[in-house]
């Protein structure tokens, strides 16, 4: 990696100095204790003011159980994330035939003034509460730091997403679906900070590892489903146990430490480095080889921008290609989680009542079955990203969703 090349190249310096002064035998004796790659980080920042970057100090520190930690912690967010976006699908077509919002009339009581669009107001809401979300907590992050704003994101996650249990009217679901949307807009942060913890070479297969917890939240929606909704007849205990992922990031996020390089910008050096030597001792390394004493962690100054700074004419053309890709990857990937449950269900009316209420029944194989499709694909990125390049890969990715997407659209016109 190029830190790794830097720290060589000084290395290799260092060393022909001082095999160039022979007469003097203090530097000769500290010449021959160079036996180990430990010993060469030790002597390398010998020096009383001797500084190192964090990106350099996380180089030294490698990959070990505090990666693993963030890991977890990050992935737990990413489960919560996918199976609160996964669980409305069944939840509104559940409330759909339950609250009777395929009709245009008022049930007698008031409550639900079905219009036929409700289920699309759900979903709009989370989504537009994760568009604020976003904002606000992105800012957030860089004022006050990530580990607030993490745990804040989680615990909204959780919090609402148990209320969701409790609400019985349309309005109140729209609210709190509107608040975990928000929730689930601060949840880039944990992506944030566990980059910033990783060692070049292993950032990107660490950072597509996180996919496996979005995959895994995706599989176990269904069966959740199958056991509260099809078995249990509660779309509550439904909700409920699916924010329970939500609980457990809540409960990870306390466990991960601020992120060292916000804290090198607000010049909290100290802190910083007490991070660093922690994550050092739980990856087995001493701290000590790469951070002696009176070694001290490099000031960066924090640059300021603002929006309009993505369209300068040196961001412009990634700014919008980078937007373009994303808003085609969000509309189709989450449209189609969104209908999925439509594709594999089906809704019968209960004639012998007096109200609207109907029974939905749905796939449940068959939905866990494409929901597994995720695992597969994110197996098959994971091996071709590093060979054959991120662009050539996720466009191959994005060929074969839009091709099988087209496909699976024609069979149900087929069948209706």
């Amino acid at each position: 990696s190029p830190v790794k090349t830097k720290i060589m190249v000084e290395l290799s310096s260092y060393q022909s100095s001082y095999n160039s002064i022979e007469s003097n035998k203090s530097a000769h004796e500290m010449m021959q204790t160079i036996t180990s790659p430990t010993e060469t980080r030790r002597l390398q920042h010998q020096a009383p003011e001797s500084t190192i970057t964090v990106n350099e100090a996380v180089e030294l520190i490698g990959i070990g159980k505090f990666q693993q930690k963030v890991l977890f912690a990050a992935g737990t967010c990413f489960m919560a994330d996918s199976m609160e976006i996964m669980l409305l699908s069944f939840l509104t077509t559940v409330l759909r035939a339950e609250w009777g919002w395929s009709d245009a009339d008022a049930n007698e009581n008031g409550n639900y003034n079905g219009t036929g669009n409700e289920a699309a107001n759900i979903t709009a809401s989370m989504f537009a509460g994760a568009l604020l979300g976003t904002t606000v907590f992105g800012r957030l992050g860089d004022r006050i730091g990530r580990k607030p704003v993490l745990f804040c994101a989680a615990f909204m996650i959780s919090f609402f997403g148990l209320a969701t249990a409790l609400c019985n009217t349309f309005t109140s679901l729209l609210i709190v679906r509107f608040m975990v949307g928000f929730g689930v807009g601060g949840l880039t942060v944990p992506f944030d900070i566990l980059a910033e913890f990783l060692p070049t070479e292993n950032r990107g297969t660490y950072l597509l590892l996180i996919e496996y917890y979005w995959t895994f939240g995706s599989m176990i929606v269904p069966i959740i489903a199958y056991l509260t909704i099809a078995i249990g007849h509660s779309w509550r205990l439904f909700v409920v146990v699916c924010a329970i992922p939500c609980v457990i990031s809540l409960i990870a996020g306390i466990q991960v430490p601020e992120s060292p390089r916000w804290l090198i910008l607000k010049g909290r050096n100290d802190e910083a480095l007490a991070i660093l030597k922690n994550a050092a001792i739980t990856n087995g390394v001493n701290p000590d080889d790469i951070f002696p004493p009176g070694c001290v962690l490099q000031s960066e100054e924090e640059e300021s921008c603002d929006f309009s700074e993505l369209f300068s004419p040196k961001w412009r053309k990634i700014t919008i290609n980078l937007w373009v890709v994303w808003a085609g990857f969000a509309f189709c990937y989450y449209g189609t989680i969104m209908i999925i449950t439509n594709v594999f269900g089906s809704e019968e009316q209960n004639d012998d009542d007096n109200n609207n209420d109907g029974e939905v029944s749905f796939d449940y194989l068959a939905i866990f079955i494409s929901s597994s499709a995720e695992l597969v694909g994110t197996m098959v990125v994971i091996g071709l990203v590093d060979r054959i390049g991120r662009i050539i890969t996720q466009a191959f990715a994005y060929l074969i969703g839009g091709l099988s997407l087209f496909l699976l659209c024609m069979l149900s016109i087929n069948q209706a």
